[in-house]
């Protein structure tokens, strides 16, 4: 049995003169979560569709399940759950009709009590056309589609795009029990957290070249997030830039400031426990603040 699900080595894929894949790299291995996390325009889902020979770069190795997706499109398409980033239903068929057309030409077989199941934990509405659904709504048909024949690996891009918190949350249980299951999860994504909650390893791209294969650990701890903070009366500021990985960005007087912490949050929710705080907001940065902070320097060591 093949121990690589997926493997690209030195994959360029270019649309004219925008280089959109610059030497891709990295492989799943059978039985894990992979993440492929990176900003918008990063070249995620170019890698996607190459690996499903629905675009083909200009040079490189792809290998799905040890097979060329370019001679063994179809074989491997057969064993794949794909959810595409930009989805295409019929409009004119419910999301009833969308299954029971899919189970039709699907080769192996699909447990329609798993449908049901899919159906009522999403609280999806079978009966409508899908011209009347939500965005989020057809997002569940398009995930549905991808999960009803329990494929032997999934390929989704962007799986939790337009739903709402709660539903995103239990798409990721969904997951999980798939994997749980047996299958490899390959998924795209821009948002840090949900990539942490669920995957094995995480492929970082980005401007089309994977700049790291990490463990989620890592990643959390280079997290970056800024701390808005309000006191009740003026305190020492200097308490707080003085502690490990805490840079103040901001300050409007000796009552309130903010600042970027850098990894876990311990050392500065201590020292906030002694001093008179009345408010405290996170927010975590963007994606693509989050690169520039961690390989910008790379980037310029490299072009020295």
């Amino acid at each position: 049995m093949i121990a690589e699900v997926i493997k690209l080595r030195d994959v360029h894929k270019a649309y004219g003169s925008v280089h959109a894949l610059r030497g891709v790299t990295f492989t799943v291995h059978r039985g894990e979560i992979f993440g492929f996390l990176g900003p918008n325009g990063a070249g995620k889902t170019t890698t996607i569709r190459c690996l499903l020979d629905l675009i083909r770069p200009q040079r490189g190795i792809i290998r799905v399940f040890g097979l060329d997706p370019r001679r063994d499109g179809v074989a491997i398409r057969r064993r794949v759950g794909y959810l595409p980033g930009e989805l295409r239903l019929d409009d004119n068929l419910t999301a009833e009709e969308h299954f029971e057309l899919a189970r039709q030409v699907r080769s192996r077989g699909v447990d329609w009590h798993y449908v049901q199941q899919l159906v009522e934990r999403l609280d999806l509405d079978t009966k409508r056309p899908v011209r009347n659904l939500s965005r989020g709504n057809k997002q569940k048909v398009g995930l549905i589609l991808a999960l009803m024949h329990r494929p032997e690996l999934l390929i989704l891009d962007e799986p939790t795009t337009g739903l709402d918190p709660l539903m995103q949350r239990e798409v990721l249980s969904i997951l999980r029990e798939a994997h749980k299951a047996g299958a490899t999860v390959f998924f795209s994504s821009h948002v840090i957290s949900e990539v942490e909650a669920i995957a094995n390893r995480v492929g970082i791209i980005r401007e089309g070249v994977v700049v790291e294969v990490a463990e989620p650990e890592s990643l959390i701890r280079r997290a970056l997030r800024r701390v808005h903070i309000r006191f009740r009366e003026p305190v020492d500021l200097q308490r707080l830039a003085a502690l490990p990985g805490v840079t103040p960005l901001r300050t409007e007087d000796a009552r309130s400031v903010t600042v970027q912490v850098q990894g876990t949050m311990e050392g500065l929710l201590r020292t906030l426990a002694q001093m008179p705080v009345i408010d405290l907001d996170t927010e975590r940065p963007s994606l693509e603040e989050v690169f520039v902070a961690y390989y910008a320097k790379e980037t310029d060591k490299e072009g020295n």
